[in-house]
């Protein structure tokens, strides 16, 4: 059984959830391992994030980061170090990552429950 763990950035209590705001599935983490390692971005983490805009409201965001603040969590999900910040945590609990490849190209794609409509690219949705 993988190990996930959550721990609040520095400085910070947060209260803990019902557990960690998304889950990778085994493709997704390995797909981040590998462009970690293949960009030397080694002490980075992987930041997922809610963005308001995109054509149905809101939007998902993926980035390479160093740095936490003290409104995030931090979760170690099957090797791979994750943040969420609080706010995009109301909107991503219980999503799944996945990393899928297809014919014309791979992506990560997020699988969110709380979706109540999303776009034809996947990339934006609304709650």
């Amino acid at each position: 059984m993988d190990q996930t763990t959550s721990t609040p950035a520095p400085g910070i209590d947060i209260p803990e959830t019902t557990g960690p705001a998304i889950e990778l599935t085994d493709k997704a983490a390995a797909e981040v391992l590998r462009l970690i390692e293949a960009e030397k971005l080694t002490g980075h983490f992987l930041r997922v994030g809610v963005q308001g805009g995109g054509c149905s409201g809101l939007q998902y965001s993926l980035n390479f980061e160093t740095e936490t603040d003290k409104f995030d969590k931090v979760y170690d999900i099957k090797g791979v170090k994750v943040v969420v910040d609080l706010k995009s945590a109301l909107y991503l609990q219980g999503t799944t990552l996945d990393f899928v490849q297809s014919l014309t190209g791979g992506g990560f794609k997020f699988i969110n429950p709380n979706a109540s409509r999303s776009c034809g690219c996947g990339s934006s949705f609304s709650a």
